[in-house]
């Protein structure tokens, strides 16, 4: 019998009867609908037509000669090409167990003769609906398989799907290319023989084992893990259980090889040595080159109690050629010669303080203990400028934790610059330092002038290397200080005061919270 198509082929419906004159009412209940109709009369002819158009609904007569409906729908379910068609039977056999043999064959719905126009019309609608819809499900699976296949294969590290004992299920070409091996010669094994020690004392404790067998994810870093050839290689990895229904089957590790990263790091590591090397021996320079342009001021300092310790020397030396020497104006003058010499000594231990290199790192400071010795320090420069040195630190200001000698170095310079900028400006009024709290995690120390002040152009490089706005100077006084600042974990910065002048800042972590971020603003 021929093939009859209607025009509409969204849908496709196989209507299967030996009966032309049960084909014909089925043909014109349904040829108005929109489906595409395909007509056969015996068992063979709708294997093949079914084959080859994959319909949704296929209306099958049981009583057929040479091959009934039961047999062409075992084949039907048979063929994968078919598997998924919806087979409803149409039999005069109202029976319930003819309408058993059918469900067991695979047969979604029964309808008996004489049947219902109505009731065909509903049903393969029904049908006809759940199978496209099914279909458009299975191909959109088939869509992310093959999506998921080509992310696998393109990722770099490498992917193993594991069963609970442990043996590989699924590899990716990555995990071939790190182990040295083809995929094939991957699935199968065991993922605890092939990449460690068969004979080690903890195999109860090898990567990824808790995964397998509890459940518990696991992340870590610098393993060894070997290739199929023995070798071992050091290796980052990540399990996370593979779950179905809240029941573990297993694990999926992404792994690969951190060789190069390690040597990576290691090299970034001697090269931040040597950087910090390298700022550290500026560091140094710097203040050796403060004490130079310093020298003079600390000689003049230095000469006057050497000075006064001469002259209540020669006056002892007289009082005591007397023939009824005063002991207690000699004991007076010996004191003095004591108070001189205490006050060189402390002129000199300052400057050996800050010109050598540190040597201990960070330490628990007092921050009014270290600027009250940084403004006496400065007192060389401040003897040349009017307005002196104004300090103020707020109470109860906590401990900070810092290296003294380079947070002395910032101190120091910031306080010179501003000596500098308010004696170019003839500015009377004093160069003021400030300590106070910033949140809960700072302390911020400021040093504001009265001076010339910063150009509003030069504001974004003032702390970048070699720029500067002084005719002679070289530009890496305020780059020395950021990096000094940013090693103690603090911030540095510039504000341009509402009065004139110059406000420069810096911040201290409070001992304690180091490591935490210390660019608050102040409360």
């Amino acid at each position: 019998m021929t093939e009859l198509v209607s025009d509409n082929a969204e849908v496709t419906v196989l209507l299967v009867d030996d009966n032309p004159q049960n084909l014909k009412v089925l043909y014109e209940t349904l040829k108005d609908k929109g489906y595409r109709l395909l007509i056969a009369n015996e068992g063979e002819k709708a294997l093949d037509l079914a084959h080859r158009h994959r319909p949704e609904v296929i209306l099958l007569d049981i009583m057929m000669p040479e091959m009934d409906g039961y047999e062409v729908c075992e084949r039907l379910k048979a063929d994968p090409e078919t598997s998924d068609c919806a087979v409803v039977f149409l039999s005069a056999l109202d029976d319930l167990q003819a309408k058993v043999k059918g469900f067991n064959l695979g047969g979604a719905d029964y309808i008996s003769k004489p049947f219902q126009s109505q009731e065909v019309i509903a049903r393969v609608r029904t049908h006809a609906r759940v199978i496209r819809l099914e279909r458009e499900l299975q191909a959109r699976n088939r869509e992310l398989q093959g999506d998921q296949t080509r992310i696998l294969n393109a990722i770099d590290e490498g992917i193993y799907g594991l069963d609970e004992a442990g043996i590989i299920e699924f590899a990716n070409p990555a995990a071939a290319a790190i182990m040295g091996c083809p995929v094939e010669d991957l699935v199968g094994r065991n993922f605890f023989d092939l990449h460690f020690s068969t004979a080690s004392a903890a195999r109860d404790n090898l990567p990824v084992m808790a995964t397998c067998r509890q459940g518990v994810a696991e992340n870590q870093r610098n393993i060894r893990m070997l290739r199929a050839d023995g070798s071992g290689f050091p290796a980052e990895y990540r399990s996370t259980p593979k779950l179905e229904d809240d029941e573990l089957h297993g694990a999926v590790v992404v792994f690969w090889d951190i060789t190069v990263e390690l040597q990576n790091e290691q090299a970034l590591e001697d090269a931040q040595a040597l950087v910090q090397e390298q700022r550290d021996q500026l560091a140094h320079t710097s203040r050796l080159t403060t004490m130079g342009e310093m020298a003079a001021g600390f000689a003049h300092e230095v000469n006057q109690p050497l000075t006064a310790i001469t002259n209540y020397a020669r006056v002892s030396k007289r009082m005591i050629a007397g023939e009824t020497p005063d002991l207690d104006l000699l004991r007076e003058t010996l004191d003095k010669i004591e108070a001189q010499s205490h006050r060189a000594s402390e002129i000199i231990r300052r400057i050996r303080r800050f010109v050598k290199k540190p040597a201990t790192g960070k330490e628990v400071l007092s921050v009014s203990v270290l600027l009250e010795d940084t403004r006496q320090f400065a007192e060389v420069d401040m003897r040349n400028n009017e307005g002196g040195i104004q300090l103020d630190v707020a109470e109860d200001l906590p401990e900070v934790a810092a290296d003294p000698i380079q947070v002395q170095q910032v101190a120091l310079n910031l306080i010179r610059n501003a000596l500098e900028s308010s004696r170019a400006a003839a500015a009377s009024e004093p160069v003021r330092v400030t300590a106070s709290r910033c949140g809960d995690k700072c302390v911020r120390v400021a040093v504001v002038d009265h001076g010339v002040g910063v150009p509003e152009e030069a504001e974004e490089k003032l702390f970048h290397p070699f720029f500067t706005t002084k005719d002679d100077g070289m530009g890496i006084g305020l780059a020395t200080c950021r990096s000094l600042i940013q090693a103690q974990g603090g911030d540095i910065g510039y504000e341009r005061p509402e009065a004139g002048g110059a406000c420069f800042f810096f911040t201290l972590p409070v001992a304690g919270v180091e490591g935490q971020p210390c660019t608050e603003e102040p409360a």
